[in-house]
């Protein structure tokens, strides 16, 4: 079978390095103040908890950007056969120190490497948005090839015009890596052109901690 080819981003080095530099306090914040722990925000965890019900019994799950593994863990207390990726390996060292229980691993969401079919469940929860614009299409049709039939695909993103830059984050660490926003109407039309359909989208105002956002939950069909 053919190997499908994804672009890898020209600085993905720098992106991996900047999210080593904060992995520690990202960490430190989720136990701390609850930043990216659903269970303090209900429409999220409601979007999560409806992919896991629509998900449960397809197959493994794969938290593509799991970062220290919150999602990951959570899904895992749902009963799911899950397990988490992230491009940092620092982030994934906290990911293991912290949830003991569940599986992750080093990688990038464009060298997976997923078979055809073989997954029931696929998340980009907040991670995805560092992708240039020429790749995350690439980064999608291999989610849908990767799905089973009936398997879904749920992403979570920053909502907006044109890329920003980002040069420190979680608690004033220096980092360097590039936001790409997008608007919802364009990135549920690059998910359906992977091979997806669309069956809920929640558009997030801004709030304390990020500008607006959205959630769009896809299934393959069959």
């Amino acid at each position: 079978m053919r190997a499908h080819r994804i672009d890898r981003p020209a600085d993905l080095d720098v992106v991996r390095e900047s999210y080593d530099r904060v992995a520690d306090n990202y960490a430190d914040m989720v136990l701390t103040t609850g930043i990216g722990d659903i269970r303090r925000h209900p429409w999220l965890k409601a979007s999560i908890d409806a992919f896991a019900d629509s998900v449960g019994g397809l197959g493994p799950v794969l938290d593509v950007g799991c970062g220290p593994g919150t999602v990951t863990a959570y899904l895992d207390e749902r009963g799911l056969d899950v397990s988490g990726v992230d491009l940092s390996p620092r982030m994934i060292e906290n990911a293991r120190r912290l949830h003991p229980r569940c599986r992750f691993s080093v990688a990038s969401a464009t060298d997976l490497g997923l078979g055809e079919e073989s997954l029931g469940g696929v998340l980009g929860w907040w991670s995805l948005f560092n992708l240039p614009r020429d790749v995350l299409p690439q980064v999608l049709a291999s989610f849908a090839r990767a799905l089973k039939p009936g398997g879904h695909f749920i992403t979570a993103t920053h909502v907006g015009d044109g890329d920003v830059l980002r040069t420190e984050a979680y608690g004033g660490v220096p980092v360097r890596w590039t936001t790409h926003r997008w608007q919802p109407e364009r990135l549920v039309d690059l998910i359906e052109r992977a091979g997806l359909r669309t069956v809920a989208e929640l558009r997030l105002p801004a709030d304390e901690h990020t500008g607006p956002g959205v959630v769009v939950t896809a299934r393959k069909a069959g």
